[in-house]
């Protein structure tokens, strides 16, 4: 199972690359086998890009990092708030992906900030933006203040996204379903974890079924989710 980080941080230390750190650790905690992480740093990307938008090409290491992501089984994104939106430099490089790189890709969004006045970035901007994209984005989206490094809540936030993720990859890798982590900080239900999501059926129009006349026939979620990769 690869999972692939993107942080957005410009500084280092970065607060950024704290929660995302911190997201990867408990999916990577929860998950039944092992996982192959693998961490894209946008800040060493920048002018790989650029030149990228000038001449359409990709630099070697912007290029790995593309591979990265479309080969990936899941997606942790985490941005720094700057004008109450996501980064130029994260919208850029989500910019020189191919339109259809991220579909039916799981991905959990986050994103840091100087204020909580900022938090509803996750459902203005960046859920929109990956929505567009066509990847399924957990119900869960991560945002910490400044205010929030320690505070009560957090933690369970990360915990809840995390697992939400890893019910999706799972589902989508064909995994055995994921138990909580000895090391995980607060126990997660199933339902909160996100194991719910491939429990839900959606009934679509079909031909009728043996012994039916409604016309419909039930889809699990789970394929609906595969379909999305084809």
């Amino acid at each position: 199972m690869k999972l692939v980080v993107v942080s957005a941080g410009l500084s280092v230390p970065s607060s950024t690359r704290l929660l995302a750190d911190r997201l990867a650790a408990a999916t990577a905690g929860r998950a039944p086998g092992p996982v192959d992480l693998r961490v894209v740093e946008l800040r060493d990307l920048a002018v790989e890009i650029a030149h990228n938008f000038t001449n359409g090409f990709p630099g070697r290491a912007l290029s790995a990092a593309i591979d990265d992501v479309t080969s990936a089984d899941g997606l942790i994104v985490v941005t720094p708030v700057f004008s109450a939106s996501y980064s130029g430099l994260f919208k850029s490089f989500f910019d020189v992906l191919d339109k259809d790189a991220l579909a039916g890709k799981p991905v959990l969004i986050g994103a840091t900030g100087g204020t909580g006045r900022h938090s509803l970035v996750l459902e203005h901007a960046l859920r929109p933006l990956f929505a567009y994209l066509r990847a399924v984005v957990v119900p869960t989206g991560v945002y910490a203040a400044s205010e929030d490094w320690g505070a009560e809540g957090l933690a369970e936030r990360i915990e809840r996204a995390a697992g939400e993720l890893l019910a999706l990859m799972t589902a989508l890798t064909g995994a055995s379903t994921p138990g909580p982590s000895a090391s995980a900080s607060t126990p997660v239900s199933a339902a909160s974890s996100g194991a719910a999501l491939a429990g839900p059926e959606v009934a679509v129009p079909a031909q009728p079924a043996p012994g039916r006349e409604d016309g419909f026939h039930v889809v699990p979620f789970e394929e609906q989710l595969a379909a999305l990769r084809v």
